[in-house]
């Protein structure tokens, strides 16, 4: 049965749950904010493209058009399905050439809120990015009245390759947040003036400064693709339980969302169930999404408030029993400031003198011993789950960690890993450059795993840098010595000076991108390819013969 999806429309797979063909057409369109047009790129007329909506157990058929005078391509962000059909030009397939057709054919078995976004060049940032829900075929553990997808955005008016080479040419061109004779001499009086000025020159000989949370601003947050004088909104009836799908869809940004007045209770991430957890705010790395439920019980309108990590700017919707209706919007927190503990090295074993001018990683992080960990704090004693400054809490309320996520149902396969595979997350700043282990993707051999092992990936994040690591084609089940439910996740965050344990159960042939999820750390060279060969050590067929089989490209 084909549907074709209509520009501006949500698309339903109602009619047929077994089977399903869609059309999506990339081409140039814009993107309209609250202050004029901007020129983006669009799927069926919109940006963000078109909510899909599956059924679990679907077959799908996906005819992807390419009405651009370059190549493009989609990536089903957190789906299991054949590798030829992950939509990563290079690996998976060679991309959808102007004026053709690519035939994408899997079918869905999973369910929950996931996402789709261009893997060529930035496109995904210029606008080809949209939300994609799966239902379950049975009932889920949890009961809502009405649901919502909230899927945040960084839209930049500045094209992507401008910033990239705007930061190869100076790694603090975007911070606006610069650090003065006025400030030193303030925190002189504070801390005194030689403990000021060994600080001062901790952070010289890194070559980064504590402002340097993230390292791109002058975004436009957006909800929806609506920006905060649009103000997107859902509607609800008093005492309704209103589950919300919360999508960073962000080429580089992190938010701390909360919904003053309300406490949210998640009971998914990453599209997998988890036994519920209230708390009163979370944090959101890019490309992660999670499930809340609220339940709003009285007459009023609420704000969701998604707060860009370096307090540079935020993100906000309603929640509303009318439409029209407002909630107070609250005020940006201070900016928030690195320490050295926020570096995972608390000021000890630091050897500045050897770090030569830009040739040492930015953050030094190569002196910080492996498996050196962040310090717990009182208030967050799984310092693991924020980034590298801990998502503080507001008035007392309670923050997400990743500690606080635990699967639903234990996982059947899970055992002791057959082997450890250490990647050390590295990179240069002042030369903006990031990679595995020193080297970029371009010098890189891929990492090879044995189908039905079970490997460990201990990330050793040597970088100043939060980096939310995303594994195509397989799940990473998140170590926090919860066992059998550790959770199953597409993308875990390393932070700062941090290391960090995932389980990955190779069951997936093939060969799979593995990539820091900030677009411009990818597009760097901090990208692996990750090669899955079957038992008997043969390599599954590159993508042109099994592009001719299931996924054809040809001239429309």
């Amino acid at each position: 049965m084909s549907r074709r999806l209509l520009a501006g429309l949500t698309l339903f797979a109602l009619l047929d749950a077994q089977a399903g063909t869609y059309d999506l057409e990339i081409a140039e369109g814009t993107l309209e904010l609250s202050d004029g047009k901007r020129a983006a790129l669009t799927i069926n007329g919109q940006t963000p493209a078109p909510e899909l909506r599956f059924q679990e157990g679907e077959e799908v058929v996906l005819n992807v058009h390419n009405r651009l005078d370059r190549t493009t391509s989609l990536h089903w962000h957190g789906i299991i399905l054949p590798y030829t059909q992950d939509g990563v030009p290079g690996i998976s397939f060679p991309g959808i050439a102007p004026g053709e057709t690519f035939t994408y054919r899997f079918r869905i078995e999973q369910s929950g809120t996931y996402w789709y976004h261009a893997h060529s060049d930035f496109q995904e940032q210029e606008g080809l990015y949209g939300p994609l829900i799966i239902e379950p075929k049975g009932r889920e553990p949890y009961r809502y009245d009405r649901e919502y997808t909230l899927l945040l955005f960084d839209w930049q008016d500045e094209k992507p390759e401008r910033t990239l080479n705007n930061l190869k040419k100076q790694a603090d061109y975007y911070n606006d947040q610069q650090q003065t004779v006025g400030d030193f001499w303030r925190d002189a009086r504070r801390d005194g003036f030689m403990a000021t000025l060994r600080d001062r020159l901790a952070w010289g000989d890194m070559r980064m400064m504590p402002t340097d949370i993230a390292d791109v601003s002058g975004f436009r947050f957006l909800v929806n693709g609506q920006d905060n004088a649009q103000n997107w909104t859902g509607l609800f009836k008093p005492g309704e339980r209103v589950r919300l799908r919360l999508i960073n869809g962000s080429g580089m940004s992190y938010f701390d969302v909360r919904i003053p007045g309300l406490s949210m209770t998640v009971v998914q991430a990453d599209g997998n169930d988890v036994l519920p957890v209230t708390v009163d705010q979370l944090r959101i790395a890019v490309a992660e999404t999670y499930d809340v439920i609220v339940q709003p019980r009285d007459d009023q309108a609420y704000t969701v408030f998604a707060e860009s990590m370096d307090r540079r700017g935020y993100a906000r919707a309603t929640l509303a029993p009318r439409a029209g209706m407002q909630g107070e919007v609250p005020e940006l927190r201070a900016p928030r400031l690195l320490s050295m503990a926020d570096m995972g090295q608390a000021h000890a074993g630091m050897d500045h003198g050897s770090m030569a001018a830009g040739e040492m990683d930015h953050a030094a992080m190569g002196h910080a011993m492996p498996g050196h960990s962040m310090p717990a704090t009182a208030d967050n004693p799984d310092y693991a789950a924020g980034s590298g400054i801990a998502p503080e809490p507001v008035d007392g309320g309670r923050v997400l960690v990743y500690g606080d996520l635990k699967a639903l149902r234990p996982f059947a396969g899970y055992r002791a890993p057959d082997r450890t595979i250490e990647l050390k997350l590295t990179g240069n700043m002042e030369r903006y450059f990031w990679s595995f282990d020193g080297q970029k993707y371009s010098e890189a051999e891929p990492i090879r795993l044995k189908h039905g092992e079970r490997v460990r990936i201990r990330f050793v994040n040597q970088t100043m840098m939060n980096h939310p690591m995303h594994l195509h084609g397989m799940w990473m089940q998140l170590d926090k010595g919860n066992g059998r439910l550790n959770p199953l996740k597409h993308v875990v965050n390393v932070a700062p000076g941090q290391t960090l344990d995932v389980d990955v159960p190779a069951d997936a042939v093939g060969e799979w991108a593995f990539h820091c999820h900030l677009i411009y750390h990818m597009a760097s060279g901090m990208f692996r390819k990750v090669v899955v060969e079957a038992a008997d050590g043969r390599e599954q067929p590159f993508y042109s013969e099994r592009a001719a089989m299931e996924g054809k490209t040809h001239a429309h």
